[in-house]
């Protein structure tokens, strides 16, 4: 499997089962309605471990557009090989999003409450503050890449040789964002993935969901933003303190 196509692959199941825990849990008549956040931030967390497990092989599992920006400008990563790993992450985040709203066309259809259909596809803070929710996803990101550094070094010893996300093993790294998500998820809904929020959103505009209200537009810059800043700054402290 080329890297590329390996990248989507797993962007498209972790948005697929990511995105869906979310929609079982919001969305009308469904089996899993009322769930609560532990159902929603361990299923994020699963679906963080599939994806691994899947494309860790092949492409080093970023499935994040912020992991793979992180690792290249700590030198872990090729600068040219980033454009087609995002590449493959945005469209794999748009296909998954499409899936997730085949599978529960019924229940959005049953569904008139605009702000419970778009979380099913993007994230919104619980309480807006531009300032704060941008500084919440910086925090939520650098913490997700500043621990992805130390797995790396911890794994690989001395040595430190430059390795993807998926050489760490899934399991931590689902326990990571778990962490994440029961920690620091509850002011903006933790997107910490640019693509993870940016392709279900522009497929919440694309597709005809009945009454699905805007997508957010004005807010849609702070997931994109936040996380690719807190990643910056996770491989700038991981190259200072080395």
């Amino acid at each position: 499997m080329s890297p590329f196509i390996a990248e989507l692959a797993g962007t498209t199941l972790l948005i697929l089962l990511g995105n869906s825990v979310v929609a079982n849990v919001i969305l009308n008549k469904t089996k899993g309605k009322g769930g609560g956040w532990i159902v929603i931030t361990t299923g994020w967390a699963l679906a963080v471990f599939v994806g691994v497990i899947v494309t860790g092989p092949y492409s080093g599992a970023h499935l994040n557009p912020a992991v793979t920006l992180s690792l290249a400008i700590a030198g872990k990563f090729d600068w040219t090989q980033a454009p087609l790993y995002v590449l493959a992450q945005m469209l794999g985040a748009m296909l998954g999003s499409f899936l997730v709203w085949y599978q529960y066309k019924d229940h959005f259809d049953a569904d008139n409450e605009p702000g419970v259909i778009q979380a099913a596809f993007c994230t919104a803070p619980a309480i807006r503050n531009n300032g704060r929710n941008f500084v919440c996803e910086v925090v939520g990101t650098f913490v997700l890449l500043f621990t992805i550094f130390h797995f790396t070094d911890a794994a690989f010893g001395v040595d430190k040789t430059p390795v993807g996300l998926g050489s760490l093993g899934a399991i931590p790294v689902a326990f990571l964002v778990w962490a994440i998500g029961l920690s620091l998820g509850g002011t903006t809904g933790y997107a910490i993935n640019p693509a993870r929020d940016l392709g279900p959103r522009i497929m919440h505009a694309l597709l005809p969901v009945k009454g699905k209200g805007g997508s957010g537009w004005d807010y849609a810059w702070i997931p994109v933003a936040g996380p690719l800043a807190g990643a910056a700054i996770a491989a700038w402290l991981s190259i200072v303190i080395k």
